[in-house]
C-alpha cells in the first residue's frame, strides 16, 4: 500500500504539500513533517521520566511543544525491519481518518533513521492501566466503564462499516484503547491494520495480534476477517467488566481463560461473579447485558457473531438478547504463542460473511427478566 493514496487536507500552515519519505524512498504520507531535535526537545531527549508506554515496535512518550501543546511521540525501535512496515502502514491507515473514538495523527518524523509517530495526547493514557494497574490513581465506576465499551464499539462501527475501503484493526486490546480527561475511549496502534474493499470477504494473512485477543478461526485458518476485531472486542468488554486481564489463566484455583470463566458462569446463571470487586455500585441489569453481548462477540462459529452496529445496539438500547440464538465461545488450550493451540470446540467455521442472518434481540416484554 502507499501512502500517497490520501489526499492531503490542510490544517493551517502545518501540512507539508509535498510526499515526505524515509531514507529507503517510501513515501509516508502528506503530513506535519516534525524534525527529531524538534521532539528530542519536546520530550527532553527522550527522558525515562516522560515514559508512557511501550509497544511491539518501540516506545511511547510524553512530549510538549514551543507552544505548549501536549503531545504522544511513539518512536519506531531501530532494529525492526518489521516495524518499518508498521510505520508506514499506520501513517498510511488513519492519517486522513477522523472519529471521537480514534486517536488522532499530528504528524511523523522520518530524520535520517529515525522514524517517530506524533499524535495527539490523551490525560488518562491507556485501559489497561486504568484497569490492571495500581488502581490508585484511576477508579472507573461502571459509568465510566459503560462509556469506554460503547465509544470503543462506535470507533470500530466506524472502521468496519462506514469507511471506505473498510478496515480491520487487528489488535484490539486494552492497551490500545486510550482514554481522554472525560474517559472518552480512542482506539490508537494502527499498525497492523489491514483495508478491506467491498468486495472482499476475508483476507489471507500471517498471524498477528496479541495473545488472548486473537480470534479461533483467525488462528487456525489465517483468514482475517471484521470478525476477528469483533471477538477481540468481546474480550475487550470482559475485561472491563471484570477487572482482569484475558492473559491470566487462574480463575479461582481453576486454571481457566477469561472467556472459558465466563461462559461456565453463564451456564450457571452466575453472571454476576464476574463483575470487579472494586465496583461498589452498579446497574445489574446493564451488566449482564454487556457480558451477554460479550458472549455473543466471541463465538466460536465467527458467521455467528454480531457486527458492531448491532453491538452498539445491544449496549445501548434496554432490550432482550435472543440467547436461543448464542452458540459456545472459541478459546484455545495449550500455549497460544506457539500457535499450536488445538481448538477446545468444535463450532469454529472458517467461512465467512459480513453480516449475521440470526435474529440477536427481541423486544423486552413486561415483567421480563435477563438471567
Amino acid at each position: 500500500m502507499s501512502c500517497c493514496c490520501f489526499g492531503a487536507q490542510k490544517k493551517g500552515g502545518d501540512l507539508v504539500h509535498h510526499d515526505t519519505r524515509d531514507t529507503r524512498g517510501d513515501s509516508i504520507a502528506s503530513t506535519k513533517n516534525f524534525s527529531f531535535n524538534e521532539l528530542r526537545l519536546a520530550t527532553n531527549n527522550f527522558h525515562q521520566t516522560n515514559k508512557i508506554g511501550r509497544g511491539g515496535f518501540g516506545t511511547v512518550y510524553k512530549g510538549t511543544l514551543k507552544k505548549g501543546k501536549e503531545i504522544a511521540v511513539k518512536t519506531l525501535a531501530a532494529e525492526s525491519r518489521q516495524g518499518l512496515r508498521e510505520f508506514l502502514t499506520e501513517i498510511e491507515t488513519i492519517s486522513n481518518v477522523k472519529h471521537p473514538n480514534l486517536v488522532e495523527i499530528i504528524g511523523c518524523c522520518a530524520d535520517g533513521n529515525n522514524r517517530i509517530l506524533v499524535y495527539e495526547y490523551l490525560e488518562n493514557r491507556s485501559l489497561d492501566g486504568a484497569l490492571f494497574g495500581s488502581r490508585t490513581s484511576i477508579k472507573l465506576e461502571w459509568d465510566k466503564r459503560a462509556t469506554i465499551c460503547l465509544g470503543t464499539a462506535q470507533g470500530l462501527a466506524y472502521l468496519h462499516e462506514e469507511l471506505v475501503p473498510h478496515i480491520v484493526h487487528r489488535d484490539i486490546k486494552a492497551s490500545n484503547i486510550l482514554l481522554d480527561k472525560y474517559y472518552t475511549p480512542k482506539i490508537g496502534d494502527f499498525g497492523l491494520a489491514k483495508l478491506f474493499p467491498d468486495n472482499v470477504t476475508h483476507i489471507s494473512t500471517k498471524i498477528a495480534g496479541t495473545t488472548g485477543y486473537l480470534a479461533p478461526e483467525y488462528v487456525l485458518g489465517g483468514q482475517l476477517t471484521m470478525k476477528a476485531d469483533v471477538y477481540s472486542y468481546g474480550v475487550l468488554i470482559l475485561e472491563t467488566v471484570s477487572g482482569k486481564s484475558s492473559s491470566s489463566s487462574i480463575w479461582l484455583g481453576d486454571k481457566k481463560s477469561l472467556l472459558e470463566w465466563t461462559w461456565r458462569l453463564y451456564q450457571e446463571e452466575k453472571l454476576l461473579e464476574l463483575v470487579d470487586e472494586q465496583l461498589d455500585d452498579f446497574p445489574e441489569k446493564e451488566v449482564v447485558r454487556y457480558i451477554k453481548t460479550a458472549l455473543f462477540c466471541t463465538q466460536a462459529n465467527a458467521n455467528r457473531r454480531p457486527m458492531m452496529s448491532q453491538v452498539i445496539e445491544m449496549l445501548s438500547r434496554d432490550i432482550l438478547l435472543n440467547e436461543k440464538e448464542l452458540t459456545p465461545p472459541g478459546f484455545f488450550e495449550g500455549s497460544d504463542e506457539s500457535m499450536q493451540s488445538k481448538l477446545k470446540l468444535s463450532e469454529c467455521n472458517t467461512s465467512q460473511q459480513s453480516s449475521v442472518p440470526i435474529t440477536i434481540t427481541q423486544p423486552r416484554r413486561e415483567g421480563s427478566i435477563q438471567r
